[in-house]
């Protein structure tokens, strides 16, 4: 019990602080929480991944092994969530729905800071190879889901290609497999925005959440945010020595399919009128519910 309370404290207590105060003051200072993620999302997180990956000593057939396996995890996920949908009686939208939730998890403004209390810097590179991951397989699989029926699949791949942060991914490999120098005041310069990331991810999450209304819980949202708090790290911590990992890259990879449906999830369903109300219930309630969840998959760690 003493390690449970330790972890909640220490670990996810610091990160909730951050989203509350967002939360908070949004509304109080008349912030949107949408420019802060335009910043984090075309300035911070490129900054963030090249100062991360051209750096970075990991082998090219690791990397490998751990896009797999969160992505077999992920579909696991997205699978169990169909199934989840179809004994409850539902089809078309509400299918899509459940596969959305289950397919974008929120690795980024919850995943790093998360994995940076618990595992320290050192677990941010196999986070944020993770991130980067899930990233692609959420985008592309959550707005082919959202967009069966409007012909939406290259546009989802070409704006998951063109995502700033994957873009950057390209320059660092370059300067790291090079073994170029950056110039001192460019490379001070990425080092300040990188470090900006993840309280700007933070507070914007707060935001966000802000401007969601009311939520009325029931079996649908309860179902959902299952499969992305149970199932996720279940499924993980099951096959992690299936893909040879251990260490960092296994703890950064179970931790990262525990995480809860990203608030990305809810402008997808907006956008395409997809059970926006069901969505953005079950974004709060899983992030909500997961300072619970995320506290003993820690403590199994």
């Amino acid at each position: 019990m003493s390690q449970l309370l330790s972890i909640f404290v220490n670990v996810l207590t610091p990160v909730f602080t951050i989203v509350a105060v967002g939360y908070l003051a949004g509304p109080r200072l008349g912030v949107g929480g949408r420019s802060l993620s335009k910043i984090a999302y075309y300035i911070l997180a490129p900054a963030f991944i090249f100062n991360l990956f051209s750096a970075a000593a990991i082998s090219l057939s690791l990397a490998v092994r751990m896009s797999l396996f969160i992505i077999v995890v992920t579909s696991g996920c997205v699978l169990a969530a169909m199934l989840s949908a179809r004994l409850m009686g539902h089809r078309g939208k509400m299918v899509s729905a459940f596969i959305l939730l289950a397919a974008f998890g929120n690795a980024g403004n919850f995943g790093l800071p998360i994995i940076q209390f618990k595992l320290g810097e050192e677990g941010l590179l196999p986070a944020s190879i993770y991130f980067l991951t899930l990233s692609a397989f959420g985008f592309i699989v959550g707005v082919m889901a959202a967009a069966w029926d409007r012909g939406g699949a290259k546009k989802a791949v070409w704006s998951t290609l063109t995502t700033p942060a994957i873009v950057a991914v390209l320059p660092a490999a370059l300067v790291n497999g090079m073994d170029w120098t950056v110039p001192l005041f460019l490379d001070r310069s990425i080092d300040l925005l990188s470090a900006a990331l993840i309280p700007v991810m933070l507070l914007t999450l707060g935001m966000q959440l802000g401007g969601i209304h009311r939520p009325r819980l029931n079996a649908n949202v309860a179902a959902a945010g299952f499969v992305r708090l149970i199932v996720g790290p279940l499924l993980a911590i099951a096959l992690a020595g299936v893909f040879g990992l251990s260490g960092l890259p296994r703890d950064a990879g179970i931790i990262q399919a525990s995480m809860p449906s990203a608030v990305f999830c809810s402008l997808i369903a907006l956008e395409y009128d997809l059970a926006p109300e069901f969505v953005t219930t079950t974004v709060l309630f899983s992030t909500l519910a997961s300072a619970l969840t995320l506290t003993a998959v820690l403590a199994m760690l």
